[in-house]
């Protein structure tokens, strides 16, 4: 059956009788779940011809029809009204039945005429109103009655009406809703001329079917149609279901509606939604300078195991603009569009994906301020020299080879991640990394006599990590990581003992080697710095040989942010505890930038255990300028003695400590500059600059 894209509306019960003989009763239609009605346009054409037939006839017979029109119904349904008016058109000519006086044997009725005389629309006295079935008997339910009577406005008794005010009247009880047609008998009787509107109400609903919502949950339709049954179908509530299942595919960014309508015999309402289809995903790769067509160095697979969009669903726009989002944090893509093509004269889309790749690969170098080190007037700078290749055999695999120079420290470290392990599906990343690092020891033997130099701390560390999403705010990491560390002099020579004689390593060796298996789990509330994060790590040393470490190492840091007026409350947690044989520059250090303020870096103490916390207060000044108020606070729990050497106890560390200040952060493309002036519970003052946030 052909049909219109717009929605229709067809009656299972319009019949179309010849024009000049009286109408049949219309056979009762099977119950069926597909409308046995003509196309739409054959209706129309079908209606208009019997239309001009039955006007020829009351011409001929001198009968004048005072009014047959019926209501168009309302947007988005302009064909169903034009159905419906043509309808009572022809109800209207071809009911020989109506008891309308002939022009040449009534009386001469009382007509009224504008003051404008014989320019005025003419008028007719009315001296009674009456709503009565289509067969003429008062309607079996008084209430569909009342309706019928309360949506007239100009018809009243005892008026002078006009041909335009009584159609205009009949347009207001079909837009009720309740109606299939009404039809204005005038029947010229002792007392004047009565006026009956003849009206044909709907079926009462008994069941809906509803096709090609694949999309749509059932139980959306059940509701809106829970109460209705065994009752009138009302027009106008049909219109509101309809416009809220629209609603549902716009809401969600889907490309549906509902696109016909009918009520079938027995009551049954049908609705008929279209929904577009993906049918296709083609990929083109276009050249950055020209926008041309090229060819790319990715491989389509890469890219098409990123989308969430696949071939037979429905189409989503949000869903696509995500995938859009998705292929850009691949980071190997400078622009990705996303163009739908319909496919013929179907529901069916083609998604054409542009692509323009960026460059692959290349050398780079920078400095930057370490944050391990601020004592000195050089010692915080570091230079580094970096190689990266972001899309590896096409498949966005990325290689990262690095070195890291300052006065003091270096970091050589070689990185090589496949984000999305091939054949697996649930999105399982790999890295393999191999680090050679140099750090200072002042985190925890700092303090050493002026005749001594700084230790440093040589740690070379290689392994492998797999991560995973498992929840949309969840994610975790499990790792295995061999590290082979110990302590060095300023002339590099290994040390086992600080100037203080406390131990340097746990095996008493020159070095500790340790095997760690490491199980990490984040979740985080967005992206942005002041929502919700918490983070649970747990490294377990494995005593694979008998000289290898072993221990058990937990820690957790959280942080929860609130909007308070214009300003930020933002409160955070850290806190860790070791178990086991491990080495002493292992042990939590705390004070500094990342920790308590207004205290160098680890000179409140360093121990198995230890807890910080800290809150501030910061608020937007002008432009990308953001001023800051905060306190903080840190504890090793009295697990200071515990460390091997006990190094804390050794320096005279407090243990705990608060510290408190005020701060200006600028905004920068590395992250937020931070510049903060401190003062510690001991009344000492000190600045402290850090580039990007706290940890």
């Amino acid at each position: 059956m052909g049909r219109r894209r717009d929605a229709r509306f067809v009656s299972s019960g319009v019949k179309l009788p010849p024009a000049a003989s009286a109408p049949s009763p219309d056979p009762a239609p099977a119950p069926a779940l597909l409308s046995a009605a003509l196309p739409f346009a054959h209706i129309s054409r079908a209606i208009d011809t019997a239309v001009g037939r039955g006007r020829d006839v009351f011409a001929s017979s001198g009968i004048k029809l005072l009014s047959a029109a019926s209501t168009p119904f309302p947007a988005p349904f302009a064909d169903v009204g034009r159905a419906i008016d043509a309808a009572a058109r022809l109800l209207g000519a071809c009911l020989p039945r109506v008891p309308i006086a002939r022009a040449d044997t009534a009386p001469p009725l009382p007509r009224r005429h504008g003051k404008d005389g014989g320019g005025a629309e003419e008028r007719v006295l009315i001296s009674e109103v009456a709503v009565r079935g289509k067969d003429g008997e008062p309607l079996e339910q008084p209430e569909l009655e009342a309706a019928a009577a309360a949506a007239l406005r100009a018809c009243r008794p005892n008026a002078a009406l006009t041909v335009r005010e009584v159609q205009e009247d009949v347009h207001r009880v079909v837009e009720s809703g309740l109606f299939r047609s009404c039809m204005p008998v005038a029947v010229d009787t002792r007392d004047g001329i009565r006026l009956v509107f003849e009206v044909e109400p709907n079926q009462d609903f008994h069941g809906l079917v509803c096709e090609g919502a694949n999309m749509l949950p059932s139980k959306f339709l059940e509701d809106a149609f829970r109460d209705r049954h065994g009752k009138i179908i009302n027009i106008r509530h049909l219109d509101q279901v309809i416009k809220s299942v629209n609603g549902w595919y716009q809401d969600r960014g889907l490309t549906g509606l509902v696109s016909y309508a009918e009520i079938l015999s027995g009551g049954i309402l049908r609705l008929q939604v279209s929904e577009a289809e993906v049918n296709n995903i083609n990929i083109r790769f276009l050249d950055r300078k020209t926008g041309e067509p090229t060819i790319g160095k990715t491989q389509p697979e890469t890219i098409l195991r990123q989308l969430t969009t696949k071939k037979g669903q429905a189409y989503n726009r949000a869903q696509v603009k995500r995938d859009v989002e998705t292929i850009l944090t691949m980071g190997i893509m400078e622009d990705v569009t996303i163009i739908p093509q319909p496919v013929g004269d179907t529901n069916k889309v083609d998604l054409v994906m542009n692509l323009v790749e960026r460059t692959s690969g290349g050398f780079s170098a920078g400095g930057g301020i370490s944050s391990g080190i601020t004592n000195g007037p050089l010692s915080g700078l570091i230079g580094s020299f970096a190689y990266s290749h972001r899309n590896v055999f096409g498949r966005n695999k990325k290689l990262n080879l690095s070195l890291e120079r300052g006065q003091i420290d270096s970091i050589f470290r070689l990185n090589y991640t496949d984000p999305w392990i091939d054949g697996d599906n649930k999105r399982t990343s790999r890295t393999i990394m191999v680090q050679n690092s140099r750090t200072p020891g002042t985190l925890v033997h700092g303090g050493d006599h002026p005749d001594h130099g700084p230790l440093t701390i040589g740690r070379v560390t290689a392994g492998v990590e797999y991560s995973r999403p498992f929840r949309p705010k969840w994610s975790g990491t499990l790792g295995l990581i061999f590290q082979h560390a110990g302590a060095r002099d300023d002339k590099g020579n290994p040390v086992i003992r600080d100037f203080y004689n406390s131990q340097l390593t746990a095996s008493g060796n020159a070095y500790d080697d340790t095997l760690l298996a490491k199980f990490e789990s984040i979740y985080t509330d967005s992206g942005d710095h002041s929502s919700t994060m918490f983070v649970f790590n747990v490294e377990q040393g494995l005593p694979v040989l008998p000289e290898w470490l072993s221990f058990n190492r937990v820690t957790a840091r959280m942080r929860q942010g609130y909007e308070v007026g214009p300003a930020r409350l933002l409160l955070s947690a850290s806190g860790g505890h070791v178990e086991g044989n491990f080495s002493p520059h292992e042990a939590f250090a705390i004070g500094g930038t990342n920790s308590v303020r207004g205290y160098e870096e680890g000179a409140v103490g360093s121990g198995r255990s230890y807890a910080v916390g800290s809150g501030e207060v910061s608020c937007r000044m002008f432009g990308p300028l953001e001023g800051v108020i905060f306190a903080d606070y840190g504890s090793d729990l009295g697990s200071g003695p515990k460390v091997p050497g006990d190094p804390a106890g050794a320096r005279g560390k407090p243990g705990s400590g608060y510290g408190y200040g005020v701060g200006i952060r600028v905004d920068s493309p590395l992250g937020p500059l931070r510049l903060e002036y401190a003062l510690n519970d001991k009344q000492a003052r000190r600045f402290h600059f850090g580039v990007g946030y706290r940890n």
